[in-house]
């Protein structure tokens, strides 16, 4: 098994979807991806800023999932990352309401000493110059994953080309990669972006699934039918921590071991959208993510004559 760092926000969010709205609930991109890549067990290290108002038992239980703190600052007399989303009926589109970034203003990530030799870094969507300020503390990572958005692309691109320049692995969505790239094909668009350093680029599609780019291939991951989806945010970090979990629990960092970690990680992100925030994630047992890769397995798998 492999050490996993996770650099991202530990934050506050309110939301709002057509089936109800929370008050401030726990959130940010490095608690779904830890609360996912714990499903593996992994030795994993959040690296992170909160403020003063942070509640502690939040804190106790990202340990109890596993998750080394050290990295984790705490401003006591600052207050915690916030934002609040109000999502369209479609689920697919939201607005944001409120951005305070708070602690996160000035936020200097430092990773531990003993984490610095980890295998897999798994930079959540931050500004690009504190993902770069991560990946010059490493000593030499096999695998970084980086995930980032539209945001970046129309407010920092030449600090995020100097990541994506660094990286192993980009996982975006589709309407990212086809800015990012200028083209519209996701074949030419991912292709185009490897060409700006990555091995790997991740397609997401949300509920239409994940595609999984190398030089030679491509793979693609159906996304869960559900019945009812009550809560999109998160699904795509809990993905990744679900990704990169899996590939740091297998030490395994093939493009035919990744496929496996897309499925472990599709698998993850359906059920974090059951239910408001990461509240499906804190109690998920083996057993039901077990039976839903199976279900994922049955949605693909055929027997069929070529003649």
């Amino acid at each position: 098994m492999s050490k996993l760092v996770i650099v991202g926000t530990v934050a506050f969010d309110a939301i709002e979807t057509p089936f109800g709205k929370t008050d401030k609930i726990l959130g940010g991109a490095a608690t779904y991806i830890g609360l996912a890549a714990s499903q593996f067990k992994v030795d994993g290290a959040i690296v992170s800023i909160v403020g003063g108002d942070f509640p502690k038992e939040d804190l106790k239980m990202l340990e109890a999932k596993g998750m080394d703190l050290t990295g984790l600052e705490v401003v006591e007399n600052g207050k915690t990352f916030f934002w609040s989303g109000k999502y369209h009926n479609d689920m697919n589109t939201r607005d944001t309401l409120i951005t305070d970034l708070n602690v996160l203003a000035d936020f200097n990530p430092q990773v531990p000493e003993n984490y610095r030799d980890a295998e897999v870094v798994m930079l959540g969507n931050l500004h690009p110059l504190v993902q770069l300020g991560v990946i010059e503390q490493m000593d030499s990572p096999k695998l970084i994953v980086l995930d980032t958005m539209n945001f970046w692309m129309n407010s920092a691109l030449n600090e995020l080309m100097q990541v994506i320049a660094k990286v192993d692995v980009i996982t975006i969505n589709d309407e990212e990669a086809r800015q990012l790239s200028g083209e519209y094909s996701l074949v030419k668009a991912a292709h185009k972006i490897m060409e700006m350093g990555p091995k790997y680029v991740v397609i997401k599609k949300g509920e239409h699934g994940a595609l999984l780019f190398s030089e030679d291939d491509v793979f693609f991951a159906p996304a869960m039918p559900l019945r009812e989806v009550f809560d999109p945010t998160g699904a795509g970090d809990t993905f990744a921590g679900g990704f990169t979990g899996y590939l740091a629990r297998t030490g395994d960092y093939s493009y035919i071991n990744m496929k496996s970690a897309i499925i472990n990680g599709s698998a993850l992100a359906s059920f974090c959208v059951e239910k408001f925030g990461p509240e499906r994630l804190l109690n998920l047992t083996n057993k039901e993510v077990h039976e839903r890769i199976q279900q994922f397995k049955s949605l693909t798998q055929f027997d069929i004559k070529l003649t």
